[in-house]
């Protein structure tokens, strides 16, 4: 597909100006953000800007959509694991001590804070990046502890 030059195609930097958006101004519509997207540059499409928002974890909150980090911190600081549920894609072991969640991108800070506020005796400490967090524990039996925490928690 021809696209008119100087637009910018490239995923993340189509992101990037979307979470912008989203975070100025109060959109309702994807169409809308096709719109804007295209006015800064960005080629979109509704299809582009639904998988966006759904990578960016974006959230419709009333009538206009928010981006899920004010929702995310809300919901660790109250330790509501049944809102961080819906972030939370797998859970993996690795080794005898060390587990691994994997969130949407975006949301792994949220839910280890989360974690880390529960104060879980079998939790040593987490380690959170974009869409991954390392939950260490003391050792194997602690872990399994854990998993079913988790299990129970999340799902998973």
């Amino acid at each position: 597909m021809l696209r008119p030059a100087g637009e910018i195609t490239s995923a993340p930097a189509r992101r990037t100006m979307l979470a912008k958006i989203i975070r100025e101004q109060a959109v309702g519509r994807q169409s809308e953000l096709v719109a804007m997207l295209r006015r800064y540059g960005h080629f979109a499409t509704q299809s582009s800007v639904s998988r966006d928002l759904r990578e960016l974890g974006v959230a419709k909150l009333g009538d206009r959509y928010v981006l899920s980090g004010g929702l995310l911190e809300a919901a660790a600081a109250k330790n509501d694991f049944s809102t961080l549920k819906q972030f939370v894609n797998a859970q993996l072991t690795a080794g005898t001590n060390l587990t691994v969640l994997k969130t949407t991108v975006g949301s792994a800070q949220s839910v280890a804070v989360a974690i880390d506020t529960a104060r879980w005796p079998e939790v040593v400490g987490t380690i959170s990046g974009d869409d991954t967090i390392f939950i260490a524990t003391a050792g194997a039996r602690e872990q399994r502890k854990l998993g079913e925490r988790l299990r129970a928690v999340f799902g998973r």
